[in-house]
């Protein structure tokens, strides 16, 4: 897989090696839930995350896997727990919700998301590379993220396992690699 994928070295702690003399590290970042919020919170975490751009002062790039979802072992879970019951209402009331998450299901329109922040340090030559001094800049830019997000309720993780971090590029490359291809098969 590293073939494909244009990093040269993951280091223990998630520091990534790329080309031309670039180091990245992957944050994930767990959202909050915006619609469920009242409007005053609402506006409070916009105004923390305009503090968050105008605090990161340095790249960052934001990167939004989403991935399509299959209920059917959700909804073959509810039949099972429903089936023991003997309450009329609970079972109408199951039965309602097991229509509706179908439709769901049948129109693949039920999905995840992650999101995820990736920070780069690039240095001009070789000479400059010192990995400490890379680990506690990009550790820096994490502890300024981390801060600025928490403000607005997100959590932010570092993804530190060489595993999830191959996983994580090999996903984008393929979306893009599928994007490039369905934009060039309409201009044909």
């Amino acid at each position: 897989m590293q073939e494909w994928v244009p990093l040269k070295q993951i280091f223990s702690d998630g520091i990534v090696e790329i080309p031309n003399n670039a180091y990245i590290k992957i944050l994930e970042v767990v959202p909050i839930n915006y619609n469920l919020k009242s409007d005053l919170e609402k506006e409070a975490i916009l105004n923390s995350y305009k503090i968050f751009f105008k605090t990161c002062n340095f790249d960052i790039q934001i990167l939004i896997q989403s991935n399509k979802e299959d209920l059917s072992h959700h909804i073959s879970k509810i039949k099972k727990y429903v089936s023991k019951k003997e309450n009329k209402y609970l079972k109408n009331l199951a039965d309602n919700y097991i229509n509706y998450i179908s439709a769901i299901n049948i129109n693949k329109k039920s999905a995840s998301k992650k999101f995820y922040i990736i920070i780069k340090n690039n240095y001009k030559n070789k000479k400059e590379i010192n990995l400490e001094i890379i680990k506690q800049e990009l550790n820096e830019k994490y502890l300024k993220i981390k801060e600025c997000l928490s403000r607005c309720g997100n959590n932010v993780i570092v993804i530190e396992e060489k595993e999830k971090i191959l996983k994580i590029f090999f996903s984008f490359l393929n979306t893009k690699k599928y994007l490039n291809k369905n934009y060039n098969s309409r201009e044909e």
